[in-house]
C-alpha cells in the first residue's frame, strides 16, 4: 500500500504565498540576500509590500527556505530557457552500414558514397564488418578496411568509437565534423537560391 502511494503523481510546482502552511521560514530576499528566520505572516507581509510572491524553494529544509520573487516572471523565463534549449538540441540519428571484410572495389565505393552522404547530412554512421566462417580468425582484414574507410572520409567525419569486436562482427562509429543543424543550413540557402535568381531576373 505504501509503495502504491509513493508511486503517485508528485507536483513539481513549488508552493507559493498562502499555500505555504508552516509557522516560520528561512527567508531569502529578491537579490539573494539572507533575511533570516521569520514568521510566515511576516514573510507574506514583506512579499505583499514588495509586490512580489513568497516562493518555497527548499521545502525539505528545517525551516523551509522561501524566496521573494516575481513568480510569473520566473516561470516565463524558465519556460523560455527550456524552449531555447530544446531548439538548440540536435537529434542525432545513427545510420548503419554493413560491409564484408573481402568487399570488392565497386561495392566498397558504393558503400563509401552512402557513408559520405550520411556524414554530410550530419548523421553518425555505425560501420559493421561482418565476418563469416574462417574470416573470424582474420580480424586484421576488418581493421584494415575500417582504417581505409576512416581515411577516405576524414574530410567529412572522424572516428568517434574505435573498432571493437562484437561477436562475429567488428564495429566502428564515425561522427560528422559538422552538427546536424549546421549541415541543414547550406540546404536551406540552396533552396532559397532559385527565388533570389528569379528576383534578380525580374
Amino acid at each position: 500500500m505504501f509503495r502504491h502511494e509513493q508511486g503517485g503523481a508528485i507536483s513539481v510546482e513549488p508552493r507559493i504565498n498562502d499555500r505555504i502552511r508552516v509557522p516560520e521560514v528561512r527567508l531569502v530576499g529578491p537579490n539573494g540576500e539572507q533575511v533570516g528566520i521569520v514568521r510566515i505572516e511576516d514573510a507574506l507581509r514583506l512579499a505583499a509590500e514588495a509586490d512580489l510572491d513568497l516562493v518555497e524553494v527548499a521545502p525539505m529544509a528545517k525551516p523551509p527556505v522561501c524566496k521573494l520573487m516575481d513568480f510569473g516572471k520566473f516561470k516565463y523565463e524558465a519556460a523560455m530557457k527550456e524552449r531555447e534549449s530544446r531548439r538548440n538540441q540536435t537529434h542525432t540519428i545513427i545510420k548503419e552500414m554493413k560491409l564484408r571484410p573481402k568487399i570488392d572495389s565497386h561495392d566498397y565505393e558504393t558503400k563509401k558514397g552512402h557513408v559520405e552522404r550520411f556524414l554530410r547530412a550530419g548523421d553518425k554512421v555505425k560501420i559493421t564488418i561482418m565476418f563469416r566462417g574462417r574470416e573470424q580468425s582474420r580480424p586484421e582484414l576488418g581493421l584494415r578496411l575500417l582504417a581505409r574507410l576512416a581515411d577516405d572520409v576524414e574530410e567529412l567525419g572522424f572516428v568517434e568509437a574505435t573498432p571493437k569486436q562484437d561477436g562475429r562482427n567488428m564495429i566502428m562509429v564515425l561522427a560528422p565534423h559538422r552538427r546536424k543543424s549546421d549541415a541543414a543550413r547550406p540546404r536551406e540557402a540552396k533552396a532559397s537560391a532559385p527565388e533570389l535568381d528569379a528576383a534578380a531576373g525580374a
